[in-house]
Parts: C-alpha cells; structure tokens; sequence
C-alpha cells in the first residue's frame, strides 16, 4: 500500500516536473532572436540606421533582433518559406505568388496611404520618349526579377500594348536594387528603367543630384505598398508582437525619428485585398507566357 501511494507521488512529481521542462522550453522559445529579412537598402549609412532599428525594436520586443540581409527578393522570399527567418520585408510580386503560404504582418504607409507607384525613367537629356513604346531596340534596366515595380509592371504594360518584352529591347538587365537602376539610367548604361517611385522619390530628397540626371515619363496605377510578411509557423504572440511594435511607432519619438528616416508615415495591419492590382498582373504575364 505504502509502495503505490509512492508510486503515486512519483507519478505526481513526474508531471510537475515535466510540466515545468515544456513551461521552460515555451518561455525559451519565445525569448529566441527574432530574424528579420530585408533586401538591400538605399539608405547610404545602412548599417548605422540598422543597427539602430534593431535596438529600438529589440527595447521594445525585450528579445534580441537581427536583420538578415540579402541582395534578392527571391533570396529573402526563400528563407521566409523555409523559416529559417521570422518576418521579411518583400515585395507585392512574391507575397502574391506565394500568399497561401505566408502572413500579411504590416504594411507602411507612404504620404498617408499604403500604396505606391512604378515610375518609367529615362535620361534627363532624352527629351522626346512619352513612354515604353518609344524605347524598341533600346538598353532597358529591371531591378529584380521578383519586383512588381521593378519589373512586372514594365513587362505587362508592353503585354498590354501587344508588344513581347522578350524581343522588344535590344538588351536588358538586373540591377538587384531601385537605387543602381536610377544610377544606370543617371550614368546612360540604360537609355530606360523600372524603378519603385518610393525609392525614387526618396531618393530625390537625399540625393537630387543623381534623380536631377533622369526624367520620369511615366507613372503606374497605384498597387500595395511592399508589405512585411510573416512565416506561417511562427507563434501567435510573437506575430501580434512584431505587429504592434511596427504599428506603434509613429506614436513613439524614437519610432518616429526612424520613420523619418525611412521617409514613410508608419504601418497599418493592411489587407491582402490591396495586391489585387499585383494579382492581376501576374495573371496577365501568366497567361501570355
């Protein structure tokens, strides 16, 4: 009798014991780094400002952050979908193509709304081009391959107008950033290019002289702003947190001087219904391959 009534206290003890390792192992895996991707930046002093927004949003988190950083989309999409990171800033394009498999974290907002636009470019001293169609034969710069304003939007506008990209320019190229794409058309290696207006428009803030060297010919119907993207198995908690602190930051001084910096209002929740614009395009290039 007095064996099994320690065989009881055992089994008692037993589970405390274990229900204490699993609270212990919860509580250490909602204090691991939290990893975000982004792609690379226009800011001149990136490491500095990142640095900075990963203390602040590490102050506010209470849990180390880092930022991963990698010249593609496609690369930072990757380590979303394998989970090898937590949250990402992205492009519409990739969010569209793969939105059943990731989760609309935060959107920004750019001069109060969470859209933007693509802007066609072309050098300053070229002062006839009124749009695309002018460029046949010419030297075209992409950015990225996985960028709507960057290069889905400049491939369906000449779908649009019955027009193949594949045999319209006499060269193209990638960039891998909206920055260099400005540069190639500043510099003439490009007499065209695709270019996220945001960047272009920020870019006119901080570095008129290079904007100062091209035109914009023509602007996009606006789309969904580039969203922060979420893996699907990361926790509950830890989504609504990175969302509230994203969301919170134009409320906080500290928040707002790094919102400044990034030249955008702050972030909203968002919703997926304003990539539809993207969708739609993807469905065009789609259905013309």
């Amino acid at each position: 009798m007095t064996m099994l009534k320690n065989s009881g206290a055992v089994r008692r003890w037993g589970l405390v014991i274990l229900g204490s390792l699993l609270f212990s192992t919860a509580a250490i895996a909602e204090e691991t780094t939290i990893r975000i991707g982004l792609t690379a930046v226009f800011l001149d002093n990136k490491t500095s400002f990142l640095r900075q927004w990963e203390r602040y949003l590490e102050g506010k988190a209470h849990r180390p952050v880092e930022f991963i950083q990698r010249q593609s989309y496609r690369e930072i999409t990757d380590l979303l979908m394998k989970e090898r990171i937590d949250a990402a800033w992205i492009c519409g394009y990739p969010f569209v193509k793969y939105k059943d498999e990731l989760h609309l974290l935060a959107v920004p907002l750019y001069k109060g709304k969470p859209l933007y636009q693509s802007y066609m470019i072309v050098p300053v001293s070229d002062t006839t081009t009124k749009g695309i169609e002018d460029l046949q034969g010419a030297v075209f710069a992409y950015s990225d391959p996985d960028s709507n304003s960057g290069f889905l939007v400049p491939q369906v506008d000449l779908l649009k107008k019955g027009i193949d990209p594949k045999h319209f320019f006499s060269k193209t190229f990638f960039t891998w950033s909206h920055r260099d794409v400005v540069v190639a058309v500043a510099e003439g290696l490009a007499k065209g290019g695709a270019v996220d207006g945001y960047v272009w428009d920020t870019l006119a803030q901080t570095h008129p002289e290079l904007t100062k060297r091209t035109r914009i010919v023509s602007r996009s119907e606006w789309f969904g702003f580039p969203p922060f993207a979420s893996r699907t198995g990361l926790s509950e908690a830890s989504f609504r947190l990175i969302q509230d602190i994203l969301i919170n930051m134009k409320n906080d001084p500290v928040g707002a001087a790094l919102l400044k910096k990034l030249n955008i209002d702050g972030f909203t929740r968002g919703d997926v219904a304003l990539f539809d614009g993207i969708a739609d395009e993807i469905g065009i290039l789609d259905a013309r391959r």
